[in-house]
Order: C-alpha cells, then structure tokens, then sequence
C-alpha cells in the first residue's frame, strides 16, 4: 500500500475523495417532483439510502471516526459542492434560516444513525423520511408565517386628529 500512498492519512485522504465523489454526483441527480414534501423527501430517501447502504463510507464522510484524520480540500471539495446544493435545494423549499438547515441534517443523519446502528437492514427509521421532512416543513414555514410583518397599519402614540 505505500508504494501508492506516503501514509496512513494519504489512504484515509483517498478514500474520502472517492467516497465525497462519489456522493457528490449521486446527490446532483435531478429529482421528479413538483411539491416541496415530495421533492425533500425524495433527497432525504436518496440521502439515507446513500448512507445505509455503505456503513464505513457513511462514516468516514459524516462521523469523524479516525482520530485526527482531516481530509485535504482537495478531498472534501465534492462534499462542499454537495452541501452547497443542499442548501439550495432547501432555499428553493422556503428553508433558508442557518437554524432550519442544521434541524434538517440533524434530523435527516438522525435517522441514519439510528437505523445503522438499531436494526441494520431494515427500515424502521428509514421509514421515518417522510414524517421527518413534513415536520421540517411544517415547522420552517410556521417561523415564516410567524415574521412576516404585519398588513395591518400600526397605531403611532401622539396626539389624534
């Protein structure tokens, strides 16, 4: 192996490239759909199904399991790219506030971790998608709703006319 790489952290570097890469170009895929709910959840279905299938890969790329190790930017430029186009995918949903986003990974990498960890296989969190993404609505355009500013005039204190 190291007539090919020059150490431990070059193999770890490589394997995270390909794997970035690798997730990168499949997250890119255009997605069929015309409601938000079904255009996220189908993201957030190809996400999981990206994540469980390959447990190891799932995390080297979101776990930071191996001490010490960073990828290079070279490595980790396809996962900048792919979370880049998360977030535009989510504005495009109405989900833009940095808060919102965070919900949506912690939710979506939620239910990863569980069902990697509590029943490899099956589906008992994966399954959990759907819900997860009409909460996730739900609750980001209730904080919409909630700061739109008013229509209504509003009353300024002096004296009336």
């Amino acid at each position: 192996m190291y007539a090919y790489f020059e150490s431990k952290s070059a193999i770890y570097d490589a394997m995270f490239g390909q794997a970035a890469t690798e997730f990168a170009d499949r997250m890119a895929k255009p997605i069929d759909g015309d409601e938000p709910h079904e255009i996220l959840a189908a993201y957030a279905r190809r996400f999981v199904e990206f994540c469980t299938s390959d447990p190891a890969r799932y995390q080297l790329l979101f776990q930071r399991t191996l001490p010490g190790f960073e990828p290079s930017p070279e490595a980790y430029a396809p996962a900048i790219c792919a979370l880049a186009n998360a977030h535009e995918l989510l504005a495009l949903h109405g989900i833009t506030e940095a808060r919102h986003i965070d919900l949506w990974t912690a939710l979506i990498t939620g239910l990863v971790d569980q069902q990697i960890s509590n029943d490899p296989g099956g589906d008992r969190w994966t399954g959990l998608v759907e819900e997860s993404v009409t909460m996730l609505l739900a609750h980001s355009q209730s904080h919409r709703m909630a700061r739109k500013p008013s229509s209504r005039p509003t009353r300024t204190k002096g004296p009336r006319s």
